[in-house]
């Protein structure tokens, strides 16, 4: 009567140990890295960037146009398309107002996957490998004054759109201030960038020049910027 207990014993161990390493910091951040291999690998393939800009179907128009372009910019984001050409194209197919309400809500929605992906497959193990002095600071700015240093990251462009996702997801930052943060920190140049789409057949246009002047500008001070930052955590060693 007590022969199955030794034979039940063995197998509840091993499966309790298989998930266990299944569910490790490291392989849930192996999973993340191989998710993240196959996104630029689909990109440098399909190069989904091209297939916005040319080949969008002439016969979706409208807000379900503009709403499937949104949900196909999150998506390029995740990619680690460059958001730049994602917002000339969506100037380009949608106009100004559509387009920017697009981007945006591309924008957002590619922000949000990058973090919960960070968050949930990455967070634990990437912790542990925060030993570098920009690293450090960086958590600690994230973690302390979440919105407000993601606020200045995406007004001012220089860290990378997909760095900073993943930053922040490392970071004891939540979810609401992050994604409030980019939606609000993300309409200047996103709405520049559309605008110049939008009137990219009239390059003498008061309206692209404008936006072309803002881009050059908001690269220039996002430049100063991060030199600065750099010269006191290089002054401060």
């Amino acid at each position: 009567m007590f022969d199955p207990v030794p034979a039940t014993r063995p197998s509840a161990g091993l499966a309790v140990r298989c998930t266990r390493a299944l569910l490790s910091p490291w392989s849930r951040l192996s999973l993340l890295v191989a998710v993240l291999l196959a996104a630029a690998a689909c990109m440098l393939l399909f190069e989904p960037q091209r297939l916005l800009a040319s080949g969008w179907p002439p016969q979706l128009t409208g807000s379900a146009a503009a709403m499937l372009f949104g949900v196909a910019y999150g998506v390029c984001t995740v990619a680690f398309v460059p958001r730049p050409l994602l917002n000339l194209a969506a100037g380009a197919l949608f106009g100004s107002q559509t387009g920017l309400a697009a981007a945006l809500a591309g924008t957002v929605l590619g922000a949000g996957v990058s973090f919960m992906l960070g968050r949930v497959l990455g967070q634990d193990a990437l912790r542990t490998l925060l030993r570098g002095k920009w690293l450090k600071a960086a958590d600690g700015l994230l973690s302390r004054h979440g919105f407000r240093s993601m606020l200045a990251i995406r007004l001012f462009p220089g860290v990378p759109f997909a760095a900073a996702n993943y930053c922040a997801a490392t970071s004891r930052m939540g979810c609401p201030p992050f994604l409030l943060a980019t939606g609000i920190g993300s309409i200047p140049n996103t709405a520049a960038y559309v605008v110049a789409g939008s009137q990219a057949t009239s390059p003498t246009s008061p309206a692209f020049l404008a936006a072309m002047g803002f881009i050059v500008l908001s690269g220039v001070g996002g430049a100063l910027i991060a030199w600065r930052k750099r010269h006191r955590l290089g002054g401060g060693s």
